[in-house]
């Protein structure tokens, strides 16, 4: 049973991974996107002078980029990116009580039994 456990966790969690990937690369893209509008609108001398509004209507690349990280934020990417991670420490706290562990690729085994010394 602990083996087929072992190689269906590691199934999983390898399945998770080209998902995973892909959601690191659309939230570092998003990401770098942001940070560049963001840039060149507080450089730009026309920010200070005009409303709020009217700079961001003058920086559509930041708006739709800020717009589009806030919205990925929205519909979960944090937890998408981070989904083995979860996975793995739970079932690291669940095998924990069983005097067992799994690492990140989710290899189950034995912990040795602590001494009473």
């Amino acid at each position: 049973d602990l083996k087929a456990f072992e190689r269906r966790l590691t199934e999983y969690i390898a399945c998770l991974q080209p998902a995973t990937g892909r959601w690191r690369m659309i939230l570092i893209v998003v990401s770098v996107c942001t940070a560049t509008g963001a840039w060149n609108w507080l450089i730009d001398p026309e920010t200070q002078k005009v409303s709020f509004f009217t700079s961001l209507w003058n920086h559509p690349f930041f708006t739709i980029s800020c717009i589009t990280l806030i919205g990925l934020f929205f519909a979960g990417i944090h937890k998408r990116v981070v989904a083995p991670s979860i996975i793995a420490a739970r079932c690291r706290t669940v095998l924990a009580e069983y005097n067992m562990s799994c690492d990140d690729v989710s290899v189950s085994a034995l912990l040795p039994k602590p001494s009473m010394l």
